[in-house]
């Protein structure tokens, strides 16, 4: 029987297709939150065939569709906590190819940390040693770390580099970070065949260009700027800014604020050196930052200027777990990486309003 010729160049272009994006197969865990996300697409964008786990408690199933939005490839999804190995392991069984991991499976704010500290512990921690259990045995090369800049707790010096010390963490959030960085750093050290990078990032903000994805806190946010953007569309009655006595500029703490589109690109450059081995040692580490600090006045500032927007915000007491002032040294990220943060505040807070005003059209808060 002769195939038609329009259903020939179909599969012939479908096939084309299935080999260009197998560059390689990663597996994402916490890939439908916030940064998790944004990664995949980036991923897909460069050709990484992806895999998503994920328990959905801070987050929704939908968000597979919207990736498939932006990228027009849809990445396999399956509802799992990384807390439970027998599931992770049915998991591995069943996609034996994996390359490397990206963990981004993790409770994330500090104020809860301290609220809710063992919760911290169990999901931050056990989740990370499941994994590193079941790599060696399904041949996994190797795992990206989401850590952060709360490792070296208030800097001596700033802007921050790698070789800054790790100093006692200023909250339970903090704390799992280092205790999970000093976990691959003995796993790798007895002999476990994996490599890992470590990312030490900063204040990750904004939303896709999109507007498809972006930050979606459930319930009251514990994040600065969606806190802004959702005071801003009056979902909030106002913004709390906690503490104007520190010893910055203007009072107000200082961070720095990386989009997070280009953070999601620093996890693809790093899948890419850890998958062509061109790592110098087994566990790198690296700060991924814009190099500037912002204090949150200037944010609220720089956010009414980017949108036309006027805030409603109110100074308040200083919050348990907050440090006072960090900004990264990203030197050695741009010169081993060839990464650099490279969008701007005012298009990164302008993409979270997009995003913000995109969910009121949906009905969504």
């Amino acid at each position: 029987m002769k195939i038609p010729l329009n259903i020939w160049l179909f599969l012939l272009m479908k096939k084309s297709y299935k080999k260009e994006i197998m560059k390689g197969k990663i597996l994402v865990t916490g890939g439908t939150g916030y940064i998790g996300s944004h990664t995949v697409v980036e991923l897909q964008n460069s050709g990484y065939e992806v895999l998503i786990i994920d328990n959905l408690s801070n987050s929704g199933a939908d968000i597979v569709d919207n990736i498939e939005k932006i990228t027009g490839i849809r990445p396999e999804f399956e509802k799992l906590d990384c807390l439970d190995y027998e599931g992770l392991e049915r998991f591995f069984q069943k996609h034996e190819d994996i390359k490397a991991i990206i963990h981004f499976a993790a409770s994330k704010a500090v104020g809860e940390s301290v609220e809710k500290p063992l919760l911290y512990y169990r999901n931050n921690l056990v989740s990370l040693i499941n994994l590193l259990e079941l790599m060696p045995k399904y041949h996994i090369e190797g795992i990206v770390f989401s850590s952060s800049c709360t490792v070296y707790g208030q800097p001596d010096q700033l802007p921050v580099t790698e070789q800054a010390p790790i100093k006692k963490a200023e909250s339970p959030y903090g704390n799992t970070k280092q205790i999970n960085e000093e976990i691959i750093q003995d796993t790798v050290k007895s002999g476990a065949p994996i490599k890992s990078i470590l990312l030490r990032y900063f204040n990750p903000i904004g939303a896709h260009p999109s507007a498809h994805i972006g930050e979606l806190p459930i319930g009251v946010p514990q994040n600065l700027v969606p806190y802004i953007t959702q005071t801003a569309m009056g979902i909030r009655e106002k913004l709390s800014v906690f503490g104007d006595d520190y010893n910055t500029p203007d009072g107000s703490a200082i961070r720095d604020f990386i989009n997070v589109v280009d953070l999601a690109k620093a996890h693809v450059v790093s899948i890419d050196r850890m998958l062509s081995n061109k790592q110098k040692e087994q566990v790198e580490v690296f700060n991924i930052g814009t190099g500037k600090g912002l204090s949150v006045l200037e944010l609220i500032t720089a956010f009414e200027k980017a949108t036309g927007v006027k805030l409603n915000y109110e100074i308040t007491n200083r919050r348990a777990g907050d440090i006072e002032q960090v900004w990264a040294d990203p030197e050695y990220a741009n010169k081993e990486l060839g990464w650099k943060a490279e969008t701007s505040i005012e298009d990164t807070l302008r993409s979270a309003w997009n995003w913000q005003k995109k969910l009121r059209e949906k009905g969504i808060q």
